[in-house]
């Protein structure tokens, strides 16, 4: 019998505020099923059956599954390259394959705008105009650039975590290389593509700002024009509904896939490693595509960013941009310490108790993280507005919808550090005299002040380049980084927006930064997997 199926029930300083959590993701979601269906059934079947709708539908689809395929085609080489191969600089082309997550979609929007037309960097640098990236496929583009990281994270560890001896009695029965690929890898990859694509998937049918930026209209995209433009609230509440529904198809898709498949080895013993294969010929083919990808994904951004930046800083304009940071740290900087603050009773619950309950606290967590953010801020408007109009358009409800939706990044960190602290420290605390709480305060809080650490930054990080929540519950006329971005790219002024974007970059770095020390603690995949799920 394992430990935390011998604990009591929880103690109420850890249950009451997951309580909390639990009601404040789920209740703004009620009531927007609430909302939605106040309609009659006449309307209601003309909502849902519109043209537009299902217009609508076929573009959001359409755009996962491109992104999700592009993205794929993208990461399986990087993560084969980098894993299996004889390539030369292999920590440098795991780092490139991970820095695209420092440009936000909507970064990497602006970026390949200014980069392209007659007037973009490219133009400038080089005298050739590059067509203009929009519609369809220029958010493919960005989207894939920006998500293909999370395929390749999770790709890249199961291909390390390979069984190479199954190959090679595949090869010592005859079989190719080609054939040991399709038939013995590529299968065992499976649950990899399934949690990478996931997670990409859920991307995109949150994304608004590269949606926006590059004028194509998905359920996203659409559920802020309704509601913005015709306060058509009852329509709105459907576009969200849609939205929610299919981010709930994907996770139910990828839990389908997976059940009932064995990935594991059925013998005994420990799985070795495979040796490096020689690219030979394919040496040039092999660095020729890496640079590609290094030079499309980081390098091109990157210098469309400082150009617009060199060519057109006013520095008349730093009050405006001192404006903007201030925005974004103080909603960013508060959220992240109540995050974090919140994922300690959430963590301890799904560590130290096994009863459904705890789990099921644990994992709602991570329904705020699941459900496309655009989606989560109406459902958060309509509530406020019904229950507590007070807050409407305040900070206070951008700082709450920052805890609630970044809360499953916070739970990760602290979780695995409660994995290495000893429950018999508490134990030992109390048979000391001390009461439950201040035993965990003097036991088992000091041993986590580093996932602590970690956590904050996480959520500081992520908040501070969160666009769709700030973009509608903010007060009005609050300024961030994010929002700056955009507003100004929607004009065509890459200039001006220039500044606001490297911000972003630079902070954004940082959080790749923590996510590849995570991922070599093997810490980053568990929280990714965990968030699939």
């Amino acid at each position: 019998m394992s430990y935390s199926e011998t604990r009591p029930l929880p103690p109420w300083y850890f249950f009451v505020p997951a309580i909390a959590v639990g009601t404040g993701v789920l209740l703004p979601l009620v009531y927007l099923l609430v909302r939605a269906f106040e309609a009659e059934t006449a309307e209601l079947f003309q909502i849902v059956f519109r043209i537009r709708t299902l217009y609508l539908f076929g573009n959001t689809l359409r755009l996962a599954i491109g992104v999700m395929g592009s993205g794929a085609l993208l990461a399986m080489p990087l993560a084969w390259l980098t894993t299996r191969t004889d390539l030369k600089g292999v920590r440098f082309f795991t780092l490139m394959g991970v820095l695209p997550l420092a440009i936000p979609g909507y970064v990497m929007a602006y970026a390949l705008l200014g980069l392209s037309g007659p007037n973009g960097t490219f133009a400038e640098l080089f005298g050739t105009t590059l067509p203009r990236f929009r519609g369809y496929w220029g958010a493919l583009i960005a989207l894939s650039f920006y998500t293909f990281p999370y395929l390749f994270l999770n790709v890249r560890s199961a291909l390390l975590g390979l069984d190479v001896t199954i190959e090679e009695s595949a090869r010592s029965l005859g079989s190719r290389s080609w054939e040991v690929f399709g038939r013995i890898i590529l299968p065992q990859l499976r649950p990899a593509f399934y949690a990478g694509g996931l997670l990409v998937g859920l991307h995109v049918l949150g994304d608004f700002g590269v949606v926006s930026l590059m004028r194509y209209e998905t359920f996203s995209y659409a559920l802020y024009t309704q509601y913005t433009a015709s306060y058509d609230r009852t329509y709105a509440a459907w576009l969200a509904l849609m939205l929610l529904a299919l981010a709930g198809s994907l996770l139910y898709l990828e839990a389908r896939l997976l059940r009932e498949k064995v990935f594991h080895r059925a013998g005994t013993g420990t799985a070795r490693g495979a040796n490096p294969i020689a690219l030979g010929r394919w040496q040039i083919p092999a660095y020729f595509y890496l640079a590609t990808l290094v030079l499309a994904s980081v390098v091109a951004p990157t210098v469309a960013i400082c150009f617009w930046m060199v060519k057109g800083f006013d520095p008349s304009h730093l009050r405006d941009f001192l404006e903007a940071l201030s925005g974004s740290l103080m909603a960013s900087t508060p959220a992240a310490f109540l995050t974090a603050g919140l994922a300690i009773p959430l963590a301890y619950l799904g560590v130290r108790y096994s009863s459904s309950i705890c789990r099921a606290l644990e994992r709602g967590a991570y329904i705020g993280y699941a459900t496309p953010p655009l989606a989560f801020a109406l459902a958060l408007i309509f509530f406020t507005l019904r229950v507590v109009p007070g807050v409407y358009q305040t900070l206070w409800i951008l700082i709450y919808a920052y805890t609630l939706h970044f809360l499953a990044e916070a739970i990760g960190p602290v979780r695995s550090a409660l994995y290495q602290a000893s429950p018999r420290l508490e134990e030992t605390a109390r048979s000391l005299g001390y009461p439950p709480f201040k035993a965990f305060l003097k036991a088992t809080f000091p041993l986590l002040r580093s996932g602590l650490m970690v956590s904050t930054a996480f959520v500081f990080l992520a908040a501070m380049k969160e666009l769709p929540l700030t973009f509608l519950l903010s007060p009005v006329g609050y300024e961030t980084l994010a929002v700056n971005v955009w507003s100004y790219t929607t004009e065509a002024m890459f200039a001006e927006a220039a500044p606001y974007a490297l911000a972003i970059l630079i902070f954004s770095a940082l959080f790749v930064g923590l996510l590849l020390i995570r991922d070599t603690n093997q810490e980053y995949r568990d929280t990714i997997i965990k968030v699939s799920r």
